[in-house]
């Protein structure tokens, strides 16, 4: 059964492709991903190993769908301001194809968690390929040229999104940046819960638990502004070792403007 979490997300996400106002190709998509029986299994089994197994933050049904909301608005902005995506510049497929791939691209990319940490981009694209074979065959039916380029650009974001392996397309920098932008505390919330008290947390847990917000709206000299509210200084380490090491060799760097701040305090500019 879906938490109120998965079902309020589900709703934002459903908005937020319907208000591109696109032909029905990426809203069916979503339906279909947001109902397969399969990819919802594989999502809570990643978020099991994740977090119970190995003592690390939300990697499931939340956090895909909270990358895959991000990532769509960030597309969003990026429309807004006449920035063309790769498939888009290299006439490959329009902006609805390119929503395609960012959307399944966010909810498959950490299925690979379900084995394990190490290369978990890398044993994700394997877990993710026949359930994105499946969605392409019945969204594209007949157009094996939009299937094969959608498919490789959504594996593309799912391989890309740790930052390890190099991008190239804009779509997957956008996957890359949004995947870092879901560092809010709820993700560390449960593994904090679970942490051996003679060990501690992880710092990745009690840093994210400092994170009070993740804004990401229009910037003032570029299309997208990141915002990133702060409970106490070591969210730092979350910023600077997560997101801008994600934001560092993204496609998607020149069009960012990052903000972060403590409370009331003057915001640190990073970009």
């Amino acid at each position: 059964m879906r938490t109120g979490k998965e079902n309020a997300l589900d709703g934002k996400l459903a908005k937020t492709v319907k208000d591109f106002a696109l032909s029905g190709r990426a809203e069916r998509a979503l339906e279909m991903l947001l109902d397969d029986e399969e990819l919802q299994a594989a999502q809570e089994y990643a978020n099991t190993v994740s977090i119970i197994r190995l003592g690390y933050n939300d990697h499931g049904p939340v956090h895909m769908r909270t990358v895959a909301l991000n990532a769509l608005i960030m597309l969003g902005l990026l429309r807004k301001a006449n920035i063309q995506t790769s498939l888009e510049k290299d006439n490959c497929g329009d902006f609805e194809d390119s929503a395609m791939a960012v959307i399944c691209a966010s909810m498959l990319h950490d299925l690979g968690m379900g084995i394990g940490r190490q290369d978990h981009e890398r044993s994700g694209v394997y877990l993710a390929l026949p359930i994105l074979n499946r969605l392409l065959a019945a969204v594209y039916k007949g157009n094996t040229r939009k299937q094969a380029m959608v498919r490789a650009l959504t594996l593309e974001g799912i391989i890309g999104h740790m930052g390890t392996h190099a991008v190239h397309s804009l779509e997957a920098g956008v996957v890359q940046v949004a995947d870092g932008c879901d560092m809010t505390k709820g993700r560390a919330r449960i593994p904090l819960a679970l942490a051996n008290p003679t060990k501690g947390g992880h710092i990745h847990q009690y840093s994210a638990n400092s994170i009070e917000g993740v804004d990401i709206d229009a910037g003032r000299e570029k299309p997208i502004c990141i915002n990133v509210r702060m409970s106490n200084a070591s969210g730092i380490f979350q910023v600077e070792e997560v997101l801008m090491k994600k934001i560092a060799d993204s496609t998607a760097k020149p069009f960012l403007e990052l903000y972060a701040r403590v409370k009331d305090e003057t915001p640190l500019q990073y970009l």
